[in-house]
């Protein structure tokens, strides 16, 4: 079996040996190879990488003489990972400074950009990168007018200043009980001004009014051109409207907006998505879930089960991760691959896990023509793994972000190798040297 051009192997040898000659080019050797996620592994794969893409794939890619080449060691290669809802670059410690994921008062709602914040020093990417993750959403959290929350965005997470991947990604909103006073007090009110604002939107695209008269109040925050224009690209289906929410009644009105604007839905939470879950297979809605709800944080929660995961697969909808609470930022990518692994041990098949940690998500958002298998012409986002990605003791022995090796080192790795003389041949911390 060969994924390479689809010529005779002379012709894709010599192909391949011309490209390699005049590009920085590496190999990956004997590898258990999950080219497709969701797909049974080729066994004994050799991944051949051109400048940061996959040149070919398959069980008999030649490799080009003078190629640097890795040996799999016959270990698990996957592509790199993907963290469907977290703060990565936007939040740090949690202090005002280091949180940038919200803004409380002006005029942004769902025109709210958080791509400007984005901190590519952040001291918890080298964390993620370790962990496997090489892909990441991120989004917005509050805006000046609820319930929206603003623009998300895509991150590749790679060494340096350009890991903004895909901006304007999705426009999000969130809707419950728990942030029904910033709506007026009612998650009614949450729905009626989130179709307000469609409305609007839908209005202004079809007949854009100039020098409009100029109002005051949160309505006119809401339906400000600039808020209006973030809208336009979801009503063109050119990005999705994302929905925060948990409770069944909250779903069914994001389905409903499926049928009554055309639009493209994702909800992310839907601890209670299993209760609706063939309508979501049907109105083609992706759910990024929390493997690990299992409990009610909130009455809006209170249907949240283990098996979640297993039964919206089950009805065929597209499913990938997320992490609750600190882990949106700090451990983001351990903590979506043991959440999968939960959602394994409460019925997901475990092809369908990885998928959900890698093509899944690059459907979702919109970047699958570049990042979510390993097929030729994608980025070379590949890990090889030292055991199964979905235990918490595994890890990565390497990591390719589009075809350049990332250092595996962290701070916390930094701090071990100071604090821990016995790892070192000198006994005493460099401070003492």
């Amino acid at each position: 079996m060969s994924l390479s051009y689809g010529r005779s192997v002379w012709s894709s040898v010599l192909c391949l040996a011309s490209i390699c000659c005049h590009a920085q080019s590496l190999a990956i050797t004997h590898a258990t190879a999950y080219l497709h996620p969701g797909r049974p592994p080729l066994q004994n794969a050799t991944i051949l990488i051109v400048n940061g893409k996959i040149a070919a794939a398959g069980d008999s890619v030649p490799v080009p003489q003078g190629t640097r080449t890795i040996d799999a060691h016959h270990h698990m290669v996957t592509p790199g990972l993907m963290n469907s809802d977290s703060q990565l670059g936007l939040l740090e410690t949690g202090t005002d400074d280091t949180s940038d994921s919200a803004v409380a008062t002006g005029p942004f709602g769902a025109a709210f950009d958080v791509q400007y914040a984005l901190n590519p020093n952040s001291t918890l990417l080298p964390v993620a990168r370790a962990d496997g993750l090489t892909r990441a959403m991120v989004m917005p959290t509050n805006s000046a007018t609820p319930p929206f929350d603003g623009l998300g965005a895509v991150l590749c997470l790679s060494e340096g200043a350009g890991i903004l991947d895909r901006p304007h990604a999705a426009v999000v909103a969130t809707v419950g009980g728990m942030v029904a006073p910033a709506s007026g007090g009612s998650r009614s009110a949450q729905w009626m001004l989130l179709r307000m604002a469609l409305d609007a939107s839908s209005a202004h695209l079809k007949r854009p009014v100039r020098n409009a008269p100029a109002t005051s109040g949160p309505s006119a925050t809401l339906l400000s051109p600039t808020n209006l224009a973030a809208l336009t690209p979801v009503l063109e289906r050119k990005i999705p409207l994302v929905v925060n929410a948990s409770r069944e009644s909250d779903l069914r009105q994001a389905i409903a907006l499926v049928d009554d604007y055309k639009i493209r839905v994702v909800l992310v939470g839907a601890d209670e998505g299993w209760r609706v879950a063939p309508l979501l297979a049907s109105h083609n809605i992706p759910v990024v879930l929390d493997p690990y709800a299992s409990t009610s944080a909130t009455y809006d929660q209170t249907g949240a089960r283990l098996d979640n995961a297993a039964i919206l697969d089950r009805a065929g909808v597209t499913i990938s991760f997320k992490a609750a609470f600190v882990h949106v930022s700090y451990n983001a990518g351990i903590a979506i691959r043991e959440g999968a692994g939960i959602a394994v041990a409460n019925g997901l098949p475990w092809a369908e896990a990885l998928k959900a940690l890698t093509t899944n998500p690059a459907v979702t958002w919109g970047i699958e023509n570049h990042y979510g298998t390993l097929d030729a012409g994608k980025d070379a986002d590949i890990v090889i793994w030292d055991g199964d990605p979905l235990e918490p003791s595994s890890a990565p022995t390497l990591v390719l972000i589009r075809g350049r090796q990332v250092s595996l080192e962290t701070r916390q790795t930094l701090l071990e190798k100071r604090y821990r003389p016995a790892l070192t041949a000198n006994p005493l911390p460099p401070d003492y040297h």
